[in-house]
């Protein structure tokens, strides 16, 4: 019978498999000769066509590249 441990490390298990996987799926949608992505690899979201030729080569849209941008400064 499993406990709590074997529990919770299964859920661990299926949750980085998940995060494996959609990350996979953004990977696919970036075109392998220009490495532009067409959605965010954060939120999934389309990125608008203003901001992909504002930005050639973007990978995130506006808001996620913000969030992105003000972690990295925390540390």
């Amino acid at each position: 019978m499993p406990d709590d441990l074997d529990r919770a490390q299964g859920i661990n298990e299926q949750l980085q498999a998940d995060a494996l996987a959609a990350h996979f799926r953004r990977v696919r949608r970036l075109p392998a000769a220009t490495f532009e992505a067409t959605a965010c690899v954060d939120c999934d979201e389309p990125i608008p066509e203003k901001r992909l030729q504002a930005s050639p080569g973007c990978i995130r849209c506006v808001d996620c590249q913000r969030d992105f941008e003000q972690r990295g400064r925390r540390g």
